[in-house]
């Protein structure tokens, strides 16, 4: 995911490890992207990683993909979603590049999970735990992005009360022009590899969990394995989970309004990620801080409010989300403009996503709804 940023803790020499001193064998399993050509992990197992027996399957479904609706700037409430409704993650938007939910996790997963389709990328707005991965325990809490790459075995473990946006998507990466020829983050970006935490290695260990699932777009398989899958002795390589603090990013100001691909943080096919975090605002003479109409002709634009003030809308509470659809105008509510004025800084945490696919709206999304969010660009 972070492709040559870091090397992986190896428990033994890579490519010695089938074979440890006393003569015992050991597992080689090579986690890779693209084929054998991109980015790739190998963990050392102690057992046969492959030993899976398939115990049962189920379809899984989504909403139809593209708009059909004729309300093109709308907004949902996710703090009426019920943590029953959000155990497991409740799909609100979809296209055929990303998967928009909430979830309002409880506890701890029971079983183990491998998504076969998609990388996960989370953003914890409240609560914290842990990833526990074959590559060992990553520590998150509140106001953390957490990514857990395609083909990784894992499960969550959840302290307190949570609520998460989850986004599955295609290839997630980190934007190219924040990278060098040789890989590394360049100087200018907006974050550095020191704020990237990935797995603390724990080594094997044996949580009595025998039941796997694998996660697909149209369906979920259900395996048995014998032994543990958490035996793994080492591991290197650039593919991995992590977790990245959004105030970690470094916002660009400018004397004028800047566009939103400036808070660009994450990509993937077909979507751009973006943070909002405090900053100073525009500094230029008679400049104004609240954004600026725009009619975006390409993407859907996708917003979750995190906290603070935010100086474009009013009605928005925290995990509020808003979605507005391409070619329609939309920018600050009446009385906006105004209210910016002399302001020199902002406090809002959001993120924002800019679909270049048709979102269409879940029916869990629709009963979350606020129907007077249209009416508020008028009055």
């Amino acid at each position: 995911m972070l492709d040559r940023m870091a090397v992986g803790e190896i428990a033994r020499k890579p490519h010695t490890a089938l074979r440890s001193k006393g003569n015992v064998l050991r597992y080689e399993h090579c986690l890779t992207r693209a084929g054998f050509e991109g980015a790739y992990s190998i963990l050392y197992h102690e057992q046969r990683p492959h030993a899976l027996r398939l115990e049962r399957s189920q379809r899984r479904s989504r909403p139809a993909i593209g708009v059909h609706d004729h309300r093109l700037r709308r907004h949902f409430r996710a703090s009426q979603l019920d943590s029953a409704q959000s155990a497991a993650p409740a799909n609100l938007l979809t296209s055929n590049s990303i998967n928009v939910s909430i979830w309002k996790p409880q506890g701890e997963d029971a079983h183990y999970q491998v998504l076969a389709d998609e990388d996960a990328l989370l953003f914890v707005r409240e609560g914290s735990g842990t990833l526990r991965s074959v590559f060992g325990d990553l520590e998150f809490s509140a106001n953390d992005y957490v990514c857990v790459p395609k083909g990784v075995l894992h499960r969550f473990l959840w302290k307190g009360p949570c609520e998460v946006l989850r986004m599955d998507c295609n290839d997630l990466a980190i934007p190219s022009q924040f990278r060098n020829a040789l890989g590394q983050l360049r100087m200018d970006a907006p974050y550095s590899h020191r704020d990237f935490r990935r797995p603390t290695f724990v080594g094997p260990q044996d949580e009595h969990i025998r039941e796997i699932m694998i996660v697909r777009r149209d369906a979920t398989l259900f395996a048995a394995i014998e032994h543990s899958p958490l035996d793994v002795i080492g591991w290197d390589g650039t593919v991995y989970p992590w977790a990245f603090p959004i105030l970690a990013f470094q916002p660009r100001v400018g004397s004028v309004h800047l566009p939103p691909t400036a808070h660009g943080t994450f990509c993937a096919e077909g979507v751009l990620i973006c943070s909002f975090v405090p900053r100073m605002l525009d500094f230029g003479d008679n400049a104004i801080p609240c954004p600026y109409p725009h009619s975006s002709t390409d993407i859907d634009e996708v917003i979750y409010y995190v906290s603070g003030e935010f100086g474009s809308r009013h009605g928005i509470e925290k995990g509020s989300i808003t979605l507005h659809a391409r070619g329609v105008p939309h920018g600050p509510q009446p009385g906006r403009y105004e209210a910016s004025l002399g302001q020199s800084s902002t406090q809002e945490l959001a993120v924002m996503l800019d679909c270049r696919d048709p979102l269409s709206v879940s029916e869990t999304a629709e009963v979350l709804e606020d129907g007077n969010y249209e009416a508020s660009f008028s009055s």
